[in-house]
């Protein structure tokens, strides 16, 4: 069953990679979510580089519904000070849902448009 989930959870996370690729210009707000901790990372595809990141774990919280907004709102504000204004998000086979729409909605009030 677990194995069975995994390959789900991957094919899902491909289909959307497929559809999303980060640019100079809009680069791609990716989510990882563990059991202990959200994680946010601003990546340029076609350089391979990450421009920006921030998680639960920087900011010393632990993983809720306000901490993923926290960390939204600080992603945000550290690519507003890098001069990014507009993103494409990357909900990585997560769904829209509970900690990744908390973490969207604190980058959006942060100042990100996607």
């Amino acid at each position: 069953m677990a194995f069975n989930k995994i390959k789900r959870k991957l094919r899902i996370k491909r289909g959307i990679r497929s559809k999303i690729q980060g640019t100079t210009s809009r680069p791609r707000l990716s989510v990882f979510k563990s059991n202990k901790g959200i994680y946010a990372q601003i990546i340029d595809d076609s350089k391979g580089h990450t421009l920006s990141s921030s998680s639960s774990a920087e900011l010393g919280t632990k993983l809720n519904i306000e901490s993923s907004k926290d960390v939204g709102k600080k992603i945000a504000e550290k690519a507003v000070a890098a001069g990014i204004a507009e993103v494409v998000f990357d909900r990585s086979g997560y769904l829209y849902h509970g900690k990744v729409k908390a973490l969207a909605e604190g980058a959006r009030e942060g100042g990100l448009k996607f």
